[in-house]
């Protein structure tokens, strides 16, 4: 600029500040390299941040690596628990090999008896200790063969699913509630005259005749009366064939009821002739599943009752008992004994004031009728007093 324009611009009160221009512009100039430094510093934020997220990433890989490793670490436990499976497996048939041959070892005679003494006595102690081991064996498979017995033998698992109890009569619970106690436990049922039990035995003896279709059922009674009350029961009541019962007495002849035995599957007798048919082999003893014995109180002491029982005892051991009573005893021990003899492990008492009987228990009344005795009875007194009033004077003068 000429210093005409200058002076001119001076006088309308224009300057020209050459000094800040050159502000201006190195103000510009700070400002685009704070720019520029800002855009630096943003620059590195960004950095920082694909950093971190790198660093995300590679935490979720190791965690990724992590939950392989475990998963790996979880399939080898269960390939292990699978070895220690089949192992545990391998080690019970090594024991049942063990087993098996033991027993083998048991059958010959000519090396040992394995429940008595050895057939040759050990020399050492070491001996001893093996023979043990064979008992122990042994008897450990016996147990386990026992636990997986089936049934019993001549048992119909078809027919035991159920049993029948019939309704051709007024059900009364506490005889429905006896009969299911006694299909499973040998039971003594104690209860007053009139009120049903010739009815259970019935019931018990049909579902043992059901259950084991080649079974002996057996009723015993201390008289003929009594047999032929509970024949006319099992008959009418439950519907047992009449040509598969059979009522023997001491009158028949031996071979016949021999032949009965052998044909017929219910039996109705009195305790004498079942001991006698015991002791003679007539009878099949291991055929005989179900034993019925009526006025059970007499069995105490020796009597057949218990001869009968303690003979089966001996030739078998399961059969069911049920024993039939008014009066099982006149006092503890004698009650006791009933129940030790015939094998009982439950007891069924009901009297005419249990809360299930009232209701069947018809009134009774009494009536007192005196009658006159006879002209024979009359002669018998007579004499009978006269040898008493004899005595009597002849026990004062020895006194």
């Amino acid at each position: 600029m000429s210093s005409n324009q200058r002076t001119l611009f001076q006088s309308w009160g224009c300057s020209v500040p050459h000094r800040d221009q050159s502000k201006t512009t190195s103000n510009r100039s700070k400002t685009t390299s704070d720019q520029r430094k800002t855009s630096s510093g943003q620059h590195k934020t960004t950095s920082d941040q694909h950093k971190t997220t790198s660093d995300q990433h590679k935490t979720t890989s190791d965690q990724h690596k992590t939950t392989s490793d475990q998963r790996k670490t979880t399939s080898d436990q269960h390939k292990t628990t699978s070895d220690q499976h089949k192992t545990t497996s391998d080690q019970r048939k090594t024991t049942s090999d063990q087993h098996k041959t033991t027993v083998s070892a048991s059958e010959r005679a000519d090396r040992r008896s394995l429940w008595g003494e050895t057939a040759a006595a050990p020399q050492h102690d070491e001996a001893d200790d093996e023979d043990d081991d064979d008992v122990m064996l042994v008897a450990v498979f016996e147990a386990e063969r026992s636990l997986q017995a089936g049934p019993e033998p001549g048992f119909d698992p078809s027919a035991g699913r159920v049993w029948i109890y019939p309704t051709n009569y007024p059900v009364r619970q506490y005889q429905l509630q006896i009969c299911e106690a006694a299909l499973l436990r040998n039971t003594l049922v104690c209860l007053p005259t009139g009120l049903g039990k010739t009815f259970i035995a019935a019931v018990l003896m049909y579902n043992y005749y059901r259950w084991f279709p080649a079974g002996k059922i057996v009723f015993m009674a201390p008289t003929k009366p009594l047999v032929a009350q509970q024949i006319q029961a099992c008959y009418g009541v439950m519907g047992i064939p009449q040509q598969h019962m059979a009522e023997l007495t001491g009158s028949t002849a031996a071979p016949q009821r021999r032949e009965l035995w052998r044909s017929r599957r219910v039996f109705f007798l009195t305790p004498q002739v079942m001991v006698n048919d015991l002791s003679r082999n007539t009878c099949p003893a291991a055929q005989v599943k179900c034993v019925v014995i009526d006025e059970a109180h007499k069995a105490t002491g020796n009597h057949a009752y218990c001869q009968v029982v303690r003979e089966l005892c001996n030739q078998m051991q399961q059969f069911r008992v049920l024993a039939l009573s008014a009066t099982p005893g006149g006092d503890v021990k004698a009650v006791q004994q009933v129940i030790s003899n015939l094998l009982i492990s439950h007891i069924e008492l009901r009297s005419e004031d249990s809360p299930d009987v009232q209701t069947h228990v018809h009134q009774r009344s009494l009536e007192k009728i005196v009658v006159p005795l006879g002209e024979s009875l009359t002669r018998y007194q007579t004499q009978y007093l006269q040898v008493r009033h004899v005595m009597r004077g002849y026990d004062v003068r020895s006194g």
